[in-house]
């Protein structure tokens, strides 16, 4: 029995929500499994990795994101680990579910 492919596409508001980047909305309509497309207001490509947290220490602005270094990594960590618990471990997650009260920067795509 194959394996059915899941995705997790975690973006920004302002360069991945529907209709902005059509790659995007090209690999959308071609997922036919599991798969949620985030996006997160205030963030900025680089938000997703290790950088905000390195340029927050030596005082070095991230042009373009408004979100805290602190919170991007929450966000990316919390989603991310989610993903993978509910895929690689079967442990139910309601956090990919739908919207969160405790993530509002968090938005649920449905193009």
């Amino acid at each position: 029995m194959a394996a059915k492919e899941t995705f997790l596409l975690l973006g920004t508001q302002a360069h991945h929500a529907p209709g902005v980047d059509r790659s995007w909305d090209q690999a959308w309509a071609n997922l036919d499994s599991w798969k949620r497309w985030l996006t997160v207001t205030g963030s900025d490509h680089v938000s997703f990795t290790d950088l905000p947290i390195l340029a927050a220490q030596v005082g070095l602005p991230i042009p373009g994101a408004s979100i805290s270094a602190q919170r991007s990594e929450e966000i990316t960590r919390s989603y991310v680990a989610a993903f993978f618990d509910l895929h690689v471990k079967g442990i139910p997650q309601p956090l990919l579910d739908g919207p969160s009260p405790d993530s509002p920067e968090v938005a649920f795509q449905q193009p």
